[in-house]
């Protein structure tokens, strides 16, 4: 059965209520360069929102603030329709230390900018953005929590940090009363999916709601890219040099993603959609956990094309070449633990009651 942008979900272990497609605003604003003017980044809010959608995901650092500045004034009159999540951690103004990192006074510095910008009184979900590997994991929770105590935020997320760090913030805040994170923010498809050793497993089980960035892989699995672009793009600017540079220097473009790409063109024939939109349903068959793809796009038009994801059904056949197309290998301990499972058991049959 083919999900609706108003076929709710709710947000891990809360009771905030979601869109499973989540609408990327990295392309609101043309401060980088490239990205959407006002009137397509205002079409692209407008179809996603009359069409029941209600998750929008931005940052302090897209595009210079423009994307939250943008996005606050789109939302008047209808800001409680809206379930907005924005981060902080990447600097904001480069030659000031401390307009960047994860820590106490950027974090309070950063979620009264983005108040501003958003011209709003609360943010209902909170990231820290980037892992900056130095601020204290006490320091960083408690942060989060004072923000939720004040009002400011409604929940606390975390995006781009290793699996372990995120366990132990999350059972810190448990032990301590302290706000938990509700979300996990990830570069997820079919081309990455080495999230799925530990930071998938991790968000499962610590009841995480678990949103996916990049999930056309830099726009490979869009298949417009060609074995020639790789060499074409190798050593480009990826600043100045374009998409393809990006995926090229990224490692997203390459001749074993360009594989997995023809094994997704032939599914996407089979279901009868675009390999993009066959790409994007590949995450939203996703059950455990769930996942919430994130669409960002430049045009009104291609993003109204990536929601036709929603429509996409796969049979279970169809789903398995797509797996085993992408495939990774495991690493240890998850490749050992296995082999010695008839060990542990001593040869007994033993199922998991819990």
């Amino acid at each position: 059965m083919a999900l609706q942008l108003d076929s709710y979900t709710t947000l891990g272990r809360s009771g905030l209520r979601v869109s499973p497609v989540s609408l990327g605003t990295m392309t609101f604003g043309e401060g980088w360069g490239w990205g959407a003017g006002e009137a397509e980044s205002r079409s692209m809010l407008d179809t996603y929102m009359e069409r029941g959608g209600n998750f929008i995901d931005t940052a302090n650092f897209y595009t210079g603030g423009t994307s939250e500045t943008l996005l606050g004034r789109f939302l008047e009159g209808r800001r409680d329709r809206a379930v907005i999540a924005t981060k902080y951690s990447l600097n904001t103004e480069p030659g000031n230390v401390n307009t960047g990192g994860n820590h106490r006074r950027n974090m309070v510095r950063a979620v009264e900018a983005s108040l501003k910008r958003l011209g709003t009184d609360y943010i209902d979900l909170y990231y820290l953005h980037v892992w900056d590997y130095t601020t204290p994991v006490e320091e960083i929770m408690r942060g989060f929590d004072d923000l939720v105590r004040s009002g400011k935020i409604v929940y606390a997320g975390i995006s781009d940090a290793p699996a372990w760090q995120v366990s132990r913030m999350q059972m810190l805040a448990e032990l301590r009363g302290w706000a938990p994170f509700v979300a996990l923010q990830i570069e997820y498809s079919l081309i990455e999916r080495t999230v799925e050793h530990d930071l998938l497993p991790m968000a499962d089980a610590l009841d995480l709601g678990v949103l996916a960035w990049s999930p056309l892989g830099s726009g490979v699995l869009t298949g417009k890219y060609s074995r020639a672009d790789i060499e074409a793009n190798k050593g480009k600017d990826m600043f100045n040099g374009g998409r393809a540079a990006v995926a090229a220097n990224t490692g997203a473009l390459s001749e074993h993603n360009l594989d997995i790409v023809e094994v997704l063109k032939e599914v996407a024939e089979d279901v009868g959609h675009s390999p993009a939109q066959t790409a994007i349903a590949w995450l939203l068959a996703k059950q455990a956990p769930r996942v919430i793809p994130i669409l960002g796009a430049r045009t009104a038009k291609q993003f109204e094309e990536n929601l036709a994801a929603l429509d996409v059904t796969f049979t279970p056949a169809q789903l398995q070449r797509l797996d085993d197309a992408s495939a990774i290998d495991p690493i240890f301990p998850h490749r050992f633990l296995p082999i010695v499972q008839a060990s542990v058991s001593g040869g007994a049959s033993i199922e998991r009651g819990w």
